[in-house]
């Protein structure tokens, strides 16, 4: 064959790998789903993003004792030098709702009940869970699964009768005393039945959802080390384009933060000697692991829309590539991952620097942090002199890493960005790793929850999500927000609630008040029951003005107990001076109105500061908006938007930041932010049901009390 030949033959491959099928027919993120540390479904998983939790603690009693497995010395035989991580919380699980025989529960592995729970919850988050809403023939299932099922261990453990029969007989133990010695040491561990087997079997988790949720679609399962879940996300995305399937399921699994997956870790050595997952910081050396269950519904796009689907992300492109020949099996190379990060983006069809958020494989270890930032810089740097303008973070700073479901922790976090429009925060960065010179590059460490505004060209926003994994493996994808707006009333799943209490008198009050802090005493479980009533529950008839009554803001139960808690002190005290002190608690013997009439009331110059209402922005669609609004207001004039100034990248130095403060202070920049600040709040209170008699200003709050003054 000619040279030309294999040319025209090489340009018809590329000419096909770039026609992807993806541009003609987008996957629609129509469900999610998780379970991982300090969250026990998505709307929890989310709240603690945007919050900054950290979900890192020591090894629970439950799981195994930290004097038997760990010490501080790296070299101590058989001991791990790492006892913290992320840990899944309690779940309540019925066996019979998944048709389970109790009986079996002791030789079923906690990743098979664990899925079972969170493909319940992605099926009903995907508007399915009714069997007959949906034909199950059409339906598949594919997840990453990785090498650690405790139950192995236990069965393997148990077969080792024999070599403790050959160390105890050259101790000198007589046979009858060995003999007991290995019972009792067997029955330290699950029996070899029936159910053994398929109990411990990686692939037998998807099965079993397919199984109890009648899927006639693929059902398998994927080892691709840490970058497993999203090896099975790209099979089902395969199997969405090729028409075998109307929807799949997928997503990763690892629930084994077992003593075998601490040394594992500990003797390779990849673990942190500190406290903190520090992805990308100055004093980050290293990982923890956690565990996590996250799946994602996955329909073509055309459909969704057919079926009204609620839609949050469209996967726009995918690539993959494996490092080849290095110096080690497992160490990372910039140049492999360069590739799977190249080939995403032509999949995709748009440029690399339409980008605005990369969600990082970033597990914290000196190497991989360095390699990874090295494939992204030579990525995003590629005719491009722009600096610091995509974001970068890894959700591990704050579940850990949860191998084989590592990448869906990082797809539903992106999702979810998209969905709602904020830069979600990366955790324990308090100055970024120096070699990186990151300040140099187009991205930035975003270690702030931030609104994500639009952009000046009306781009859709869109996020990277990359995975790698031993033995060389690179995957990353391209998300793409479905709507530009978010039209919702607000975002954010836990909003912070109004709470008012009322009683015919003081008496009754504090009365109510100590009979709502026993309730909200009950188990957590039935907490979130308890804290809906609260909000809700006025039994009494009596005219509302004559009523005693206390108020208070609060997200959930805890935080209404603590509240409770200050109220019942403050209404006890002698003190008159009890209620003198803005507290965010509030008291009045009845509400009778107080003669007069409403003012709004709108701030003048130099009331404006840096980060004015962030987390308003982030929570309510109609301040974004009015930020937005202005944003284009100033693109159009040629200059660059004001939100890059009011909601700067995050810097890591007092010098850097007063230099913000100070651009925000100039008129042309103060008066804008102020005002577009102004409008929003307003719109969100009127949407609220606020009503003002009359508008007043300060100085430049003269203009826009006039604006809302009634003709």
């Amino acid at each position: 064959m000619s040279n030309k030949e294999n040319t025209n033959i090489a340009e018809t491959v590329e000419d096909k790998q770039l026609n992807s099928r993806l541009r003609d027919c987008p996957i629609a993120i129509v469900g999610m789903a998780s379970v991982f540390a300090e969250s026990k479904n998505l709307g929890q998983f989310w709240d603690n993003i945007v919050e900054s939790v950290n979900g890192i603690q020591d090894v629970p009693e439950d799981r195994w004792a930290i004097d038997d497995y760990y010490s501080s010395d790296k070299k101590a035989t058989d001991k791990s030098y790492c006892k913290r991580g992320g840990f899944l919380p309690e779940i309540d699980f019925d066996p019979m709702e998944f048709g389970l025989p109790p009986n079996i529960l002791e030789l079923t592995d906690i990743t098979q009940l664990m899925s079972l729970v969170v493909a319940r919850d992605v099926l009903a988050d995907a508007g399915i869970s009714d069997e007959n809403s949906y034909d199950r023939d059409k339906v598949g299932i594919t997840l990453g699964v990785g090498g650690g099922q405790k139950q192995g261990g236990q069965l393997m453990s148990r077969l080792q009768g024999p070599v403790l029969d050959k160390v105890l007989k050259a101790s000198g133990v007589i046979e009858a005393d060995r003999q007991v010695i290995i019972d009792k040491f067997k029955k330290a561990y699950i029996p070899w039945e029936e159910n053994s087997f398929p109990g411990m079997l990686g692939n037998v988790i998807a099965g079993r959802i397919a199984n109890r949720f009648n899927f006639g679609g693929t059902n398998c399962v994927v080892d691709a080390a840490c970058a497993g879940s999203l090896a099975a996300i790209k099979m089902a995305v395969s199997d969405l384009l090729e028409y075998r399937s109307e929807m799949m399921i997928s997503g990763g699994v690892c629930c084994d933060n077992s003593p075998f997956m601490y040394m594992s870790f500990s003797k390779t050595p990849a673990f942190t000697d500190g406290d903190d997952i520090r992805p990308f910081d100055e004093k980050s050396n290293g990982m923890m692991i956690g565990e996590g269950v996250g799946m994602i519904a996955l329909k073509r796009l055309e459909d969704a829309e057919r079926d009204g689907d609620k839609i949050y992300a469209l996967i726009k492109g995918i690539g993959s590539s494996s490092d080849g020949r290095f110096k080690s099996i497992y160490a990372p190379r910039p140049e492999g991952q360069l590739k799977a990060l190249k080939r995403a983006y032509a999949d995709a069809g748009f440029d690399p620097r339409s980008c605005g958020l990369i969600e990082a494989h970033g597990t914290g270890t000196k190497a991989g942090d360095a390699a990874e930032f090295a494939g992204l810089k030579m990525l995003f740097s590629e005719n491009n002199e722009q600096k610091q303008h995509v974001a970068l973070g890894s959700v591990k700073s704050q579940v850990g890493h949860t191998k084989a479901a590592a990448g869906t922790a990082g797809i539903i976090k992106a999702a979810l960005a998209l969905h709602h429009k904020v830069l979600p925060a990366t955790i324990n960065v308090d100055k970024p790793n120096q070699n990186l010179d990151i300040e140099n590059t187009p991205l930035y460490i975003n270690n702030e929850t931030r609104p994500w505004m639009p952009r000046a060209d009306g781009v859709k926003r869109r996020a990277g999500i990359s995975s790698f994994g031993f033995g060389g493996t690179n995957f990353h994808f391209v998300l793409e927000e479905y709507k530009s707006r978010q039209t919702a009333a607000y975002r954010l799943t836990a909003v912070p609630q109004t709470v008012l209490i009322t009683a015919v008198n003081k008496a009754a009050l504090i009365e109510s008040l100590a009979s709502w802090s026993e309730k909200l005493s009950a188990p957590e479980d039935e907490l979130v029951y308890l804290f809906n009533a609260l909000i809700t529950e006025n039994p009494l008839k009596t005219p509302a003005s004559e009523l005693a009554r206390c108020g208070f803001v609060a997200k959930d139960a805890g935080e209404a107990k603590t509240a409770i808690a200050q109220i019942l002190k403050q209404l006890n005290s002698d003190s008159a001076t009890a209620w003198s002190k803005p507290t965010g608690l509030y008291y009045r013997e009845s509400g009778i109105e107080t003669a007069g009439k409403v003012v709004a009331l709108f701030s003048g110059q130099g009331s404006q500061y840096l980060n004015m209402g962030r987390d308003l922005v982030c929570n309510f669609p109609s301040i974004l908006e009015s930020t937005a609004n202005m944003d284009k207001q100033f693109t159009d004039a040629g200059l660059n938007q004001l939100s890059s100034t009011l909601y700067p990248i995050p810097v890591f130095s007092e010098e850097q930041r007063q230099a913000q403060e100070e651009s925000l202070r100039l008129t042309q920049y103060a008066q804008p932010a102020i005002g577009a600040f102004s409008v929003g709040l307003y719109k969100t209170f009127t949407q609220a049901g606020f009503k003002s008699d009359f508008s007043a200003g300060h100085s430049f709050g003269e203009y826009k009390a006039a604006f809302w003054a009634k003709p």
